[in-house]
Formats: C-alpha cells, structure tokens, sequence
C-alpha cells in the first residue's frame, strides 16, 4: 500500500512517500480504508522533533493519527457490524499517513448520516477541541470573546461555538484573506494581530473593558499582549503555542487582576471526553449549526506541501489529505 514516511527529523521535505505491507488486524482492532487523514500543527513540530510533550517516534515512522475512512477487515472479537461502516478513528500518533490503517474498535467514532468524511476529519480532533475549551471557559451570553488564531482549525470552531453560546466575538487573525473569513464566521469584530497597535483595536471593540474570555492559541508575545487586555475577572484559556512559546502568566499578578487562567495543562485532561465531544460537534454540523472550515487538501504524496502550508500559517481552517 501507498504510504508516507518521515524519514528523518527535520523540515516538511523528509516526508518521502512509498510503499509497506498491508496491516493486519489484531484482536479488538479493525483495518479502515482511509479515504481522509488529518494533520495537527501539533505533528508538525513532532515532524521536527521540536515537540515538548511528545516522546520522538522511531524513524522511520509513518505521520497521522486520524483517519476517515470505510471499516475494511475486522479483527478476532470485533462485533461485525463494524464492517463497512463510515467512521473516524484514531491511530494512536503514527499511522495514518496511509492508504489503510490499524485502529483500536474503542477508538471508532461513527460518522453520521448528512456528514462527510473531510467534514467529520475536521472536525474531530479541532472540534473537540475546541467543545472542551468552550465548556471549561463557562461562556454566559452577551461575553466578549477574543479567539486568536480565528481563521485556523480550532480558532474557526471556537468562533462559531462561541457565538452559538451567546458571545460577541472578537477574531484575531494575520492577513486581510484570514480576516475575511473570519468576518464570514459571523465574528462581531476582526483584528489583524501582525500590527502592533492591535490589542487598542480589541480594547476599542469591547468598550474599554476588554475580552471576558480570551482563547490563546498562539502564546508568546501575542498571548502575553491578549493576557494583558483580559478583562477583569475574566478567563483567559490556553490551547497552544503555535509562536514556539506557550503563553507564561505570573500567578500574583493573575490574582491581582482576578483573571482566572487555565493553562495549557488543561488539555491533558480532554483525553477520556474527546470521543463525546466529537460526537456532539459531528451532530452539531449534521445538523446545520456549525460548520468546518476545510481550507486546502492534498494528495496523500504531496503530505509534504501540506505541513509546509500548516507551517508557514499559509493555511486556511484545516488542512486535510485526500486519498
């Protein structure tokens, strides 16, 4: 089977597509034809062997762990209604750059009826995502909401989820094409946070008060700077750290100012809940009340041109392979 393999550590040029055998079902997993594999930010920096919360795989290693896909052959214990359904899964953190892979059956996530495979591939891992961020934050109706990264994978969900609750939604993203979008998101306010004077323009859009909750997705000057327009008793949640550097926040002078932080560590708890909130945000789009954001696809041997796209924040919403 057709394959994409990291061949070494380094930039998105030593994804190198070729060929291995076909995998084999194990007892209480499946083999699904993967007809979508999606791509973290998070996997290119593993790509690099940069990630700080990831253990190195061992090279060779195939990149992926979602896929989209019809459920092929079934291992030993496998209920055999699985077969042939559309359904997500999980193939731990390598595996999916594939034309076929292995998962776990307790890593399957049927999709739903009036939802396609890119549709649900985006909106598994982003959109869980995003469903926890938005339920910790504890959005009340009529809150301003600052998003950064609003134009991404997550930052375009958390738009939406946010704005579903009830909030008026500040987005902050980089480049006049990623504001558009963002404005098309039904975003209340946009701010090109490249510009240096860009946090007076969120100031000015909440009234002076700034962000009741502001999601921080990028860190390092650009959290720093969003940290210190958060409004008095607000939240400030952190998802990631896109600049290199998640966002660092003194503990006293959160405490000064009432902030409540939740920090980058709430992410190690999403793991037990991520299969429920990717139900709940598939049959949120099934339905019409959200949408995904597929910015740009690629074929599986172009994986390369992808990362690169994540990368050089070229990309628009999520970036998916199409096999």
């Amino acid at each position: 089977m057709r394959v994409v393999q990291a061949v070494r550590f380094g930039g998105p040029e030593v994804l190198v597509p070729g060929e291995a055998p076909d995998p084999v079902a194990g007892p209480g997993q499946v083999v699904v034809e993967v007809s979508v594999a999606g791509i973290t930010f998070v996997e290119t920096q593993i790509r690099r062997g940069v990630d700080r919360w990831h253990a190195k795989p061992e090279l060779p290693y195939v990149p992926g762990g979602l896929v989209a896909g019809r459920v092929g052959s079934l291992g030993e214990a496998v209920d055999p209604s699985w077969s042939g359904r559309r359904v997500l899964a999980g193939t731990g953190e390598t595996g999916g750059f594939a034309e076929r892979a292995v998962a776990d059956v307790r890593e399957l996530i049927p999709v739903p009826e009036g939802l396609g495979l890119p549709e649900a591939a985006a909106l598994h891992t982003d959109g869980s995502t995003a469903f926890g961020l938005v339920e910790a934050a504890g959005i009340r109706p009529g809150d301003w909401v600052l998003v950064e990264a609003a134009a991404g994978g997550v930052g375009s969900l958390l738009t939406q989820l946010a704005r579903a609750a009830g909030a008026r939604v500040v987005g902050a993203a980089r480049g006049a094409r990623k504001l558009d979008l963002v404005r098309d998101l039904d975003a209340e306010a946009v701010v090109d946070y490249s510009e240096p004077d860009w946090t007076r323009h969120v100031l000015t859009a909440t009234g002076g008060a700034g962000p009741d909750v502001v999601f921080d997705g990028v860190g390092g000057e650009v959290g720093r700077a969003a940290f210190e327009v958060t409004a008095r008793d607000g939240r400030f949640s952190v998802h990631g750290a896109s600049s290199g550097e998640p966002t660092a926040i003194d503990a006293d002078q959160a405490r000064r100012r009432g902030v409540e932080v939740l920090g980058i560590e709430q992410l190690y708890g999403f793991g037990p809940k991520m299969s429920r909130w990717a139900e709940q945000v598939m049959a949120e789009a099934a339905a019409g009340r959200i949408r995904p954001v597929i910015g740009q696809t690629f074929p599986l041997e172009r994986a390369a041109d992808a990362h690169a796209a994540i990368e050089t924040r070229d990309a628009l919403g999520k970036t998916l392979l199409l096999l």
